[in-house]
């Protein structure tokens, strides 16, 4: 199989139609639904007193073996059957659970006719046995397959949804900081060459970022690189107004995070922060493993005597798509949180710590980071 094909296969076993079946959540999730099934069906047929807790026992035991089997199955034939594609994943899945079905029923019907047990099975024929089981089993797979798709239906359309999000965050750098940055860059080309190539390098790592994704994730080391390079153009135009402080020594530098994920909200601390101080003020950039294990992002910046970042229009459009980024990648784990204090504004981001292998892109992205001028 050549390259492109086994990316194709790759592609197609990224995002299959059917859930991981392997998983604890969703053998509990069985478990406890084939148990509701059981006691409906004891219910139904009307039994009463020690009747009915001994028919809720067969037939709680005859649909726990049918599930786990059939969970057993799909989960070994789930590599095949996610390279099948959805629809004919989707037909193989039920055809695998009629089958399961039809064998634990067959097993059911020789083992309750054995001497030692002689279990009763309603007064029903071989042949009917098998057949209501069959029915069942086909009416109970073709709610819980449509109920699986309708759900990954929802989970795509709330990721593409998200995805144009993190696009658009991703895409957006304000028009202002866009034209002040050139015009400074304009600036220096007469007074300081040098420091205006390291701002048009500096300019075009931003911009590189922002179109370029690489799957939408990047290292600690290089986001921080990023806001490096962007502090480095906001302090020409800024000058002492702008102080930094930096407390990230103790991050791990190949931890896996968003990208663009800090720089917009260090953007938001200058732009409602430090811009409206006519002394300007600190920035603090943060980030640290916590108690809990989890990677912690912290900024911190001043505001404006009797005025907090809310009534300032925009702050809190980057805070919301920060935050459907993290609960889209890490779920309820991902976290934002927004502290405001006496003249001061904090963001505190906290995501699960991951780490990232190292990629060419971000090999070269480091060469250039440590090959140039050091930033704010």
């Amino acid at each position: 199989m050549d390259g492109a094909a086994r990316g194709v296969e790759a592609g197609r076993c990224e995002r299959p139609f059917l859930p991981d079946f392997c998983g604890v959540r969703m053998v509990f999730a069985v478990v406890v639904i084939g148990e509701l099934l059981a006691f409906l069906l004891t219910l139904a047929r009307g039994a009463t007193g020690t009747g009915f807790w001994s028919e809720l026992s067969l037939i709680s035991l005859f649909i726990q073996w049918t599930a786990l089997v059939s969970l057993g199955a799909l989960c070994l034939a789930r590599p095949w059957l996610c390279r099948l594609g959805n629809a004919p994943a989707a037909w193989a899945g039920y055809g695998i659970l009629l089958a399961v079905t039809a064998a634990v029923s067959e097993a059911a019907w020789w083992g309750a006719h054995l001497e030692p047990l002689a279990l009763p099975l309603g007064g029903l024929g071989h042949g009917a046995f098998l057949l209501r089981n069959l029915a069942m089993a086909a009416l109970v797979g073709a709610v819980a397959f449509r109920y699986l798709y309708v759900q990954h239906q929802w989970k795509q359309n709330l990721e593409a949804e998200a995805d144009a999000r993190v696009q658009a965050l991703q895409a957006r750098i304000r028009p202002h900081f866009l034209f002040n940055s050139m015009n400074t860059i304009a600036a220096l080309t007469r007074t300081d060459p040098e420091r205006a190539e390291q701002a048009v390098e500096d300019l075009a790592d931003l911009f590189r970022a922002a179109l370029g994704r690489e799957g939408g994730t990047g290292t600690l080391a290089d986001e921080l690189e990023l806001v490096r390079r962007y502090l480095s153009i906001e302090r020409l135009r800024l000058g002492p107004r702008l102080e930094v402080a930096w407390a990230v020594e103790g991050a791990p530098p190949r931890a896996e995070v968003p990208l663009l994920l800090l720089q917009p909200l260090v953007e938001n601390a200058i732009y409602h922060g430090i811009e409206p101080l006519p002394e300007g003020g600190l920035v603090r950039i943060e980030a640290h493993r916590d108690a809990e294990g989890m990677l912690c992002l912290r900024v911190i910046n001043p505001v404006p005597a009797g005025e907090t970042p809310r009534r300032r229009t925009g702050h809190r459009l980057a805070l919301a798509n920060v935050a459907q980024r993290l609960a889209l990648a890490y779920g309820e784990r991902g976290r934002v949180e927004v502290e405001e204090r006496a003249g001061w504004y904090q963001v505190t981001l906290r995501l699960p710590l991951r780490e990232k292998e190292a990629t060419h892109a971000g090999a070269d992205r480091g060469r250039r980071g440590a090959g140039a001028r050091p930033a704010a």
